[in-house]
Order: C-alpha cells, then sequence, then structure tokens
C-alpha cells in the first residue's frame, strides 16, 4: 500500500493496472493539448516580432524609439490581459475565459498582419496582448485544477513547452520567409497572420473541454466537478480529491475570509507578495530582450541580416529542447532548486554576452561567441527557471482567489517586460550592448539572492495541502 497522489492509500499494482486508469491519463493528455494551444499562440505572438521587425520598419518608418513601442504594445496589453482575465476566470470559468482568448488571438493576429500604419499596428499588437496576457494566467490555473499533484508539474510545464514551441515556430517561418521572399514586400505580413491558425484550432477543440473542477466547485456545483473529475481521474480518486476540495471550502475559517478578503491574513500577503517577486524576477534575467532582438544583436555583432535569422532558430532550438529536460526534472528535483541553479546559469551567460560585446571587435567570430551564451543562457531560462516559474505561479495561491492572484502577478511579469522591451533599444544605442548586458547581470544576482531566501517548495503536494501549509 501506497499514498497516492491524492493522498489516499490505495495498491499502485492495482492502479497501474487499470484500464480506467488509462482512459483518465489519455483524457487529462487531450485536455492538456488542446488547452496549451493558447501557450502555443502566446509563444508565437510575441516571438514573431523577432524577425517581422526587420522587414516592417521600412514599410512603417520605424525608429529605434517606434520599434520599441511596436514590441511593447503587446506586452503593455498582455499586462492588463493578465490583471482583467485572472479575475474574469473566477468569476466565469477557466473554460468559457479561454474560448473567448481564441477569438481575441484570431482578431489580433489579423489586424496585425493587415495594419497600414504605426499607429494601427500599435493598437493591433495591444488588442494581440489582451489575448497573450490572459492565456498566460488562465491556461495555467486551468491546467493545475485538471491535473493530480504527482504529475502537476509535467502537465503545467507542457504549457511552456507550447509558449517555447510557439517562438521557435516564429523564428523558423521568420527565416523562411524572410531567405525565400525577403525580396518582396510586405513580408513581414505573412509572418504576422500565420498566428490566425493555431486560434482557431485552440476555439474549436475547447469547445469540447470540461470546466475546471475546482472552479466548478467553488460555485457549489460540487457534482458537475465530481464528474469532470472523473474523466481524468479514476473514480476512486475523484471522489477522494472532491472531499478534499469540498472540505476545504466549507472550512468555517475559510468562507469567513473567503474573496478577495483572504488577503488580509499575514500569510496570503507574504505569499501574494512572493508570486509577484517570483513573476518581477524571470523577466529581470532580460530573457526577452533576446527573444524579442536577438535577430538584431546578431546582426549588430556582425551577421548578415539573413544569416542572423537562421542563425536565430537555434535559440528555438535550444529552448524546446530544454524544456522537455524541465520536464523531466520538475517533479523530481523540485522547484526551488531548478530555479537557483537556473539564475545561477543565466547570470553568467549574460556576463558572458556583456564581456565579448565589450572585448571583441564586431565579426563572425564575436556573433558565434554571443550566440552560443545565448544559447546557454536559454537552456537555463527554459529548461530550469520558465518551467518552475509558471508551475510555481499556479500552486501557491489559495483557490477561490487563484486566478486574481494569478492574473496581478502575472501583470507584474508583463509590466517588467514592457519596460524591457520598451527601452532595451533605446539603451543599447545609448550604452551598448555589452553595458546593457552588465545592467541584466547586476538584476540577475538580486534575482538569485530573493529565490534563495523567500521562494517556498511545493513539491509533491496536493493544491490543498499547499494552501493549508502556507496559508495556515
Amino acid at each position: 500500500m501506497t499514498i497516492n497522489s491524492y493522498g489516499n492509500t490505495a495498491d499502485t499494482s492495482v492502479a497501474y493496472a487499470s484500464p480506467q486508469k488509462r482512459q483518465a491519463q489519455r483524457y487529462l493528455q487531450k485536455v492538456t493539448w488542446i488547452a496549451t494551444f493558447g501557450g502555443l499562440l502566446f509563444g508565437f505572438d510575441t516571438g514573431v516580432i523577432n524577425g517581422a521587425l526587420l522587414y516592417m520598419k521600412d514599410d512603417l518608418g520605424l525608429t529605434p524609439f517606434t520599434e520599441g513601442l511596436v514590441a511593447s504594445a503587446l506586452l503593455i496589453g498582455a499586462m492588463l490581459g493578465a490583471l482583467c482575465s485572472g479575475r474574469l476566470s473566477d468569476l466565469k470559468g477557466r473554460r468559457r475565459i479561454i474560448l473567448f482568448l481564441a477569438v481575441l488571438f484570431f482578431l489580433g493576429a489579423l489586424a496585425c498582419a493587415l495594419a497600414p500604419t504605426l499607429n494601427f499596428m500599435v493598437a493591433a499588437r495591444f488588442t494581440l496582448g489582451l489575448a497573450v496576457g490572459g492565456a498566460s494566467v488562465v491556461v495555467p490555473a486551468y491546467l493545475a485544477e485538471m491535473a493530480p499533484s504527482s504529475i502537476r508539474g509535467r502537465i503545467i510545464t507542457r504549457n511552456e513547452l507550447m509558449i517555447v514551441t510557439g517562438q521557435f515556430l516564429a523564428f523558423t517561418t521568420n527565416a523562411t520567409l524572410g531567405n525565400v521572399f525577403g525580396d518582396l514586400d510586405g513580408v513581414w505580413r505573412w509572418m504576422l497572420a500565420l498566428a490566425t491558425l493555431p486560434a482557431v484550432a485552440l476555439w474549436l477543440g475547447m469547445l469540447y473541454m470540461p470546466e475546471s473542477p475546482r472552479w466548478l466547485a467553488t460555485k457549489g456545483r460540487f457534482r458537475e466537478g465530481l464528474e469532470v473529475l472523473k474523466l481524468v481521474r479514476e473514480e476512486y480518486y475523484a471522489k477522494a480529491e472532491m472531499e478534499a476540495i469540498t472540505q476545504q471550502i466549507s472550512n468555517e475559517r475559510f468562507i469567513k475570509k473567503g474573496g478577495w478578503r483572504d488577503l488580509s491574513r499575514k500569510g496570503a500577503r507574504r505569499i501574494f507578495l512572493i508570486g509577484i517577486g517570483i513573476a518581477v524576477t524571470s523577466q529581470l534575467t532580460g530573457v526577452n530582450s533576446i527573444m524579442y532582438f536577438g535577430t538584431q544583436i546578431l546582426t549588430e555583432a556582425g551577421l548578415e541580416q539573413r544569416s542572423a535569422l537562421i542563425a536565430n532558430v537555434v535559440n528555438g532550438i535550444i529552448s524546446i529542447g530544454a524544456t522537455f529536460v524541465g520536464i523531466a526534472l520538475l517533479d523530481r528535483v523540485g522547484r526551488r532548486p531548478m530555479m537557483l541553479l537556473g539564475f545561477t546559469g543565466t547570470t553568467l551567460s549574460l556576463l558572458l554576452i556583456g564581456l565579448v560585446s565589450v572585448f571583441v571587435d564586431p565579426s563572425v567570430t564575436r556573433a558565434m561567441l554571443i550566440l552560443a551564451a545565448m544559447a546557454m543562457f536559454l537552456a537555463c531560462m527554459q529548461g530550469l527557471i520558465g518551467p518552475a516559474f509558471w508551475v510555481l505561479l499556479a500552486e501557491i495561491f489559495p483557490m477561490r482567489i487563484r486566478g486574481g492572484c494569478m492574473g496581478m502577478a502575472i501583470a507584474a511579469f508583463w509590466l517588467t517586460n514592457v519596460m524591457i522591451g520598451m527601452f532595451f533599444p533605446s539603451l543599447v544605442a545609448t550604452l551598448g550592448i555589452g553595458q546593457t548586458f552588465f545592467v541584466f547581470v547586476g538584476a540577475g544576482l538580486l534575482s538569485l539572492t530573493f529565490v534563495a531566501v523567500w521562494v517556498p517548495e511545493t513539491r509533491g503536494s496536493t493544491l490543498e495541502e499547499i494552501e493549508q501549509r502556507l496559508y495556515g
């Protein structure tokens, strides 16, 4: 007899042989892949600007400042989308909001591809950002509430895999279109238009997916919640888990403090601030200076434009491979050790980029050294920090306000992202690449200290157990 992922004793040999368990696992995989099309869109829409800016500059007459504005318009929208969608998903349900976001993804991508002027492009990117920010909150929350604790890390990290896959697809299609059709006017429009396809897939798929069982339970719809759990668990475990959820909801103290008033508790405020800190530090690494401007960094280092587009695909490949490693490690090593190791690696990588930029003259050699440092950076970011970051934010907040708290934390994530996307081109123009990356090195050291002192470990616990431990 062993303790299963729901905190109950059971014969695992029987459980693993159960046809019902295999059927539940297949259904959970189906739910995961469909929901994470939101992550794919997140990745594609944030990564596609990396190469599209090179061709958009002449058509829209962009300056270094307006380049940052085009990149950051999506991020500003994402910040607002995260704030609104988190709370809305607490009120209206995770599934319903994901369906709405799919429509917004489609309309935003189409508007970007058809943009005739800079102002139209900024507005379209802002609209698309609303969907990106919403997906960054609601999809991980939905997955966390559907997955059993024993594989919750791997399930939520599947969204991170789809994010980096979306970025890789953006880099690859940019390189292909840029090298084959780069001489044609408006090639960047095709780069941006491709994002409409996964938006349609997300909308169609979510039409057939169930609502989160935990959200249903918070609305008093316990029977419906149990039926959903039976789709992704064996019946015995589904009933045991729903009993634990019901007990948590009906706890007299929890009901008294329920809703946003729950943040009045000292433990809740502390974890809320830790969540904000996790979100901010993940972006202070400067990851999106590489994701959004990697092609330009390589051209300034000494590569031709088309060669830089191809070389930048390496970053996408590294990100995908590293995320597979992260998926394998997350439920074995733990969230906190992965973040500590990840911040150590990213800080050293940024230091290397800065040193090469300062001491090596522009050349193919300099570009290759920077590309190698970028690859090391992304391996640590996407394989260690990224998976742990998304999982922790989906785990540490109390159930009844999980969406709202995640929304505010991820809004802080996007605000930090906005500042980097907006000012990175101007900083490079003023300080140079080397000095700009030294600033990120300092931020990396601060982030490493924050994780070492404040971030809790959540591996192996149910969401209800985490809530009891962190909030009392």
